[in-house]
């Protein structure tokens, strides 16, 4: 804003009322970010520069055959998903920490993932999604 003192303009600006703009916007934007609620699960990506601090105590592999999938709960063949939960619950139920690691093809539909990530959580088991170094 230049204010006029004779024949001399005041070239100076006031970022007072700017500042407070985005002091508010940064606020609004902070409560807005801690509402959502994302419908997902989480999970330790292993990276493969560094060690696991979990040791998985079983691995569930899934793998495309024809127009279905196979099941492993370690080299053990199950059935269906359902197989895969019962395995895991006789292996799994009264370790401490118990850890999972899932192992998949690129060809494995996501929602085959969801389905195992859901019995992991289901069933309050860590998961490791295994992938490739």
């Amino acid at each position: 804003m230049a204010i006029k003192h004779g024949s001399k303009v005041d070239k100076s600006y006031s970022s007072a009322s700017m500042t407070d703009l985005m002091f508010l916007l940064l606020l609004f934007l902070l409560i807005a970010t801690t509402l959502i609620n994302p419908n997902a699960l989480k999970l330790m990506h292993p990276k493969s520069a560094n060690p696991l601090k979990d040791k998985a105590i079983t691995t569930v592999s899934i793998q495309q055959a024809g127009s279905g999938y196979n099941y492993y709960v370690e080299l053990e063949k199950v059935s269906g998903i359902d197989g895969v939960e019962q395995a895991l619950r006789v292996r799994l139920d009264g370790k401490e920490d118990p850890t999972v690691s899932l192992h998949c093809d690129k060809t494995v539909a996501v929602d085959e993932v969801v389905k195992v990530m859901n019995i992991a959580k289901d069933r309050n088991y860590k998961l490791i999604l295994a992938t490739q170094p």
